[in-house]
């Protein structure tokens, strides 16, 4: 090292410091420089050598002009060691942890930290760590640290255990423990629907309620009512989990899922007793909401299949008559040349007689008789068999409202629920019957008929018709919602409790200013430069035209495609011929290796009597027999000589959904770590995501049937940042909102990554969306299908004639005034989104066409058009803007093209009812193929850096390189594992 090399070096140690070092025994001195510098960062000193870095103990030896020994022997030992660091000790003003000091540690543990972490370890021993900073305390030995949390915890759990087993009344203990017992009333005979009393034989009670619900039907509501019933026959105290974290509910109810009856009784009441009530209060509200969504897609279906049956019945009264206006032109040419002449003479002749018959079909088909007849099937649909749903149904369901402009709906509610049982036609005349706000226009005409006196009534089955549809559309805008649900609950509760006290730190967080004048300023800046930038190229732009043609008409030229990548096919043959048809297993298993994700794979039991070595190739085959879709028959019996029954268990006790994200998130940021910066370059923030079509069993609530997709299944949406890495996964129905899902990948993704730029199609964008993503500060960037219809927003009122090129496609100025009022709230459901008080979906329901008259919506809906129309600015100006986004969404459709390649038993099929099983597939199939991403990244890298390989990489080829591979990668065959041998990476 130079003389100024060594000047510009920073120094580890203060003046003061060097001069404290200096005064020890030479020996010493850099032992104890060592101590010292560890002690300031971390307030305790270093447990072993490896913590202490090489370039620190290499700095520090050239301050002191010391040599620079081995790592291992840089620690002093001995009595030297023990008064050198009662020294650094007094010098910080920190002493050593006693036995009582222990004793209040455990206590703050399970006070303030044990119930947010859930008994995962880790956490709870870095907030002891920054605790005993606080304290000013040298923290224990790691061994006493460990003992300190583990014994924390169960003194967190034997306290929650208490305080609710002390509530329970005898009564209830009873009912609870007789949910671990077959129930041989009629009841449990009902819930189970096989329409007999339960034998010695039949499954407990337990059991039966765990399963979800069948497919929307008459038959799954009042299954599911039967369930409701006989949990709320439990009687839980109110308010019993009032202040109880969510972890704690939700590791309570796992207990009670992965665990048998039999089990669970061998467990001390306190604790068993807690789980199951924990597993009641939260199963009723998951059926309140199953409930709920049963209910909408019941009606939608009798609206649906009546409008099929209609369309059947007339589809040969549709036929369509070519040239109706000359056939007008030529009766009425015919009828005044002869007025007084006969129809059959005058007429016939001109028009034929069958093509007049067509017209008056033709008309009765598409005007007031197909209204007429579509209410008929309906009314006769609801009347035979749906009906029969209704009294229980209002009797289970206890309906609310925060808006009094929906207490019509809830007035008319009230008006059915009081008329549900009775056998009257028509509502009574001196009842007030609310219809504006309640009855929609198919139906305006239908619900009133005029009595034998003369004077108008409201028919009951009809109005009950009118009114639930009405109940559908506001239950999914959550205008009206339901006590006991948690989608489908109290909106109010989705919004942060604490937003006034803490105003000024959410804003902080979100990096929004407070003044809403400035956040106005600053947007209508945006949108002028974003206009001014876009009209001064629009000459010389020659990808994009407008015009005056329908009201404005944007042309947008196709990009040219890229070259070809030289070297690539040539990269992909080195890996086959070095890697040829290496085993996916095997893939998964050397990532597991170097990366231990099977670790935080953990029962949530609070014991676990199979050892790490027998469980983890277990792990992994129930893994891969999942994530391939072969099923854990298939994985049976192989090299590990686990059984088809022990991967069962293993994959009951250890796989849940909370894990294998926890396990997906190691994975990934691994191999954001193992990259190398000179082949995939520095850090990636920019993600793309799109959904995907699974066939799956329709027995159950998730699965649809979908036009566009031609078959029954579920969605998975995958966000997939640009070199191929998956960062989140999420299970959908085809008919749920792409924005939301888009939007809780980027906020609640769970990795290291940090995203500002999110690549969507047409059906992942919105207004609303552009609104919420600027808010939570990353940029929106879509590929619009119907970008011909797009218009741009003007940021300013009374400039008509300003940006004078783009008038075609221009239209009105922005209601700043709207987002002016609003500006709060906006910031308020934000915040919701970004902390999770409530799932994404829930919060966005409230803001979609069905609630137009919403304020906040108006405002989003505002915002969202300003932030779209500098979006649209952009991309047209920019062809580098339109080729990156897409580019990235290139990578997640071949990122779905993977899919069907390691997804590839029972044709891709998810052979399942239950929600938790197809987000187990689908959590294994991600971890899968990122697993093989981050091996294909680890054998890209060495291959490159092979001598014959250096610089032979053009930028086209850096720039279409991908680790998405698998050309050399077999998932087939014979499921071999061996744990003891290697994939040849090093």
């Amino acid at each position: 090292m130079t003389d100024s090399e060594r000047l510009d070096e920073p120094c580890l140690l203060t003046p003061a410091e060097l001069a404290l070092v200096m005064t020890k025994h030479r020996a010493s001195r850099l032992g104890f420089a060592v101590l010292l510098t560890f002690f300031r960062e971390r307030s305790r000193f270093p447990r072993d050598p490896s913590e202490i870095a090489a370039s620190t103990i290499a700095a520090l030896s050239r301050q002191l002009d010391l040599p620079t020994p081995m790592a291992d022997d840089i620690l002093l030992t001995g009595r030297t060691a023990e008064r050198l660091r009662a020294e650094i000790r007094a010098r910080f003003g920190v002493r050593e942890a006693t036995v009582a000091d222990a004793e209040l540690l455990l206590i703050w543990l399970r006070d303030h930290v044990a119930a947010e972490v859930g008994g995962e370890l880790e956490p709870m021993l870095e907030q002891l760590e920054v605790r005993c900073r606080e304290l000013a305390i040298e923290p224990p030995t790691p061994e006493r640290m460990e003992r300190i949390a583990r014994s924390a915890w169960r003194a967190h759990e034997e306290r929650f255990h208490t305080r609710v087993y002390e509530r329970l009344s005898p009564a209830t203990r009873e009912r609870l423990e007789a949910l671990l017992h077959p129930d041989k009333t009629d009841t449990a005979a009902d819930v189970t629907g096989d329409g007999a009393a339960a034998t010695d034989h039949a499954p407990a009670l337990l059991v039966r309620l765990r399963e979800d619900p069948g497919r929307p039907s008459l038959a799954s509501l009042q299954e599911a009512l039967a369930k409701l019933e006989c949990l709320r026959r439990i009687d839980l105290p109110t308010g019993l989990f009032d202040g109880v974290s969510s972890r704690d509910l939700e590791r309570s109810r796992q207990r009670v899922s992965v665990e048998v009856p039999r089990d669970l009784r061998r467990h001390p009441e306190p604790a068993r007793l807690t789980w199951l009530a924990a597993f009641v209060h939260q199963r009723a509200r998951r059926l309140t909401d199953d409930l709920v969504d049963i209910l909408i897609e019941t009606i939608h279906k009798i609206g649906a299949r009546a409008e099929r049956k209609v369309d059947r019945e007339l589809l040969e009264d549709l036929k369509r008559v070519s040239g109706k206006q000359n056939l007008l032109f030529e009766l009425a040419d015919a009828a005044l040349a002869q007025p007084d002449g006969v129809v059959r003479d005058v007429v016939f002749p001109v028009v034929g007689e069958q093509t007049l018959q067509d017209l008056v079909k033709e008309w009765k088909a598409t005007g007031p008789t197909y209204r007429v007849t579509l209410r008929a099937v309906i009314r006769n649909s609801y009347r035979g068999h749906y009906r029969r749903m209704v009294p229980t149904l209002l009797a289970a369901l206890e309906f609310r409202s925060n808006n009094a402009r929906h207490q019509p709906v809830m007035e008319a509610l009230d008006l059915v629920k009081r008329f549900a049982t009775t056998k009257v036609h028509t509502f009574p005349a001196t009842e007030t019957v609310p219809l504006d706000g309640v009855v929609r226009g198919l139906w305006r005409d239908a619900v009133i008929e005029t009595d034998a006196a003369g004077q108008e009534r409201v028919n009951r089955l009809t109005y009950e018709i009118a009114v639930l549809e009405a109940l559908r559309e506001r239950l999914r805008c959550k205008e009206l919602w339901v006590v006991g649900a948690n989608r489908y609950g109290n909106p109010d509760d989705d919004l942060p409790t604490d937003f006034e006290t803490n105003r000024m730190g959410y804003y902080q967080a979100l990096k929004l200013p407070l003044e809403v004048e400035r956040f106005i300023a600053d947007s209508q800046a945006e949108m002028d430069e974003a206009l001014t930038t876009f009209e001064a190229g629009l000459k010389r732009n020659r990808g994009v035209r407008l015009s005056d043609k329908g009201g404005g008409w944007i042309t947008l030229t196709p990009l040219e495609a890229q070259p070809e990548p030289p070297n690539l096919t040539a990269l992909k043959a080195e890996l086959n011929a070095t890697w040829p048809m290496t085993s996916l297993l095997d893939m998964v298993k050397e990532a597991d290796l170097r990366l231990n994700f099977t670790e935080v794979l953990r029962s949530p039991t609070s014991y676990e009597t199979m050892e790490r070595a027998v469980l983890r190739p277990r792990l992994l085959l129930c893994l891969h027999g999942l994530g391939t879709n072969a099923g854990l028959q298939r994985m049976a019996g192989l090299d590990s000589g686990a059984t088809s029954r022990d991967l069962a268990y293993v994959r009951r006790r250890y796989l849940s959904v909370e894990a294998l994200r926890r396990a997906i998130a190691i994975v990934a940021d691994g191999t954001l770590h193992a990259r190398d910066p000179a082949i995939w370059g520095s850090g990636t923030t920019a993600c793309a995501s799109d959904s995907k079509h699974f066939g799956a069993w329709d027995q159950n609530l998730m699965t649809q049937w979908h036009v566009r997709y031609g078959g029954r299944g579920v969605m998975i949406y995958w966000h997939v940042e640009r070199h191929s890495l998956c960062i989140h996964s999420q299970l959908k129905s085809p008919s749920s909102s792409e924005v939301a899902s888009m939007i809780e990948g980027v906020i609640h993704h769970c990795t290291e990554m940090d995203i500002d730029r999110q690549y969507v199609d047409s059906h992942g964008q919105s207004t609303i969306a552009f609104a919420f993503c600027r808010l939570l500060g990353f940029e929106l960037l879509p590929r619009l299908k119907a970008i011909h219809a797009q218009k741009l927003y003007r940021p300013k009122t009374g400039q008509p004639d300003a940006y004078a090129q783009l008038q075609p496609i221009l239209t009105r100025p922005i209601d700043w005034a709207l987002i002016r009022q609003q500006y709060d709230q906006m910031i308020k459901y934000t915040t919701a989104l970004r902390l999770g008080t409530a799932d994404t979906e829930s919060i966005l329901r409230r803001f979609t066409r069905n609630n137009v008259q919403h304020p906040t919506y108006k405002a989003l809906a505002e915002l969202g058009k300003a932030i779209k129309t500098i979006f649209l600015c952009r991309y047209l100006h920019s062809p580098d803007l339109r080729r990156e986004i897409h580019e990235g969404l290139n990578v997640v459709e071949q990122w779905n093209g993977a899919t069907d390649f390691v997804f590839f038993a029972r044709r891709g099929e998810m052979a399942s009812n239950r929600r938790e099983d197809h987000e187990i597939s689908m959590l294994a199939l991600h971890l899968i193929q990122n697993c093989m991403v981050y091996i294909n990244t680890l054998m890209i890298q060495r291959v490159l850096a092979q001598p014959q390989w250096q610089g032979r990489l053009t930028p086209r080829d850096y720039a279409a390189l991908t680790p998405l591979i698998w050309e050399h990668v077999n998932p087939y065959g014979r499921f071999e594992l061996n744990m003891n041998t290697r994939l040849a990476l090093i």
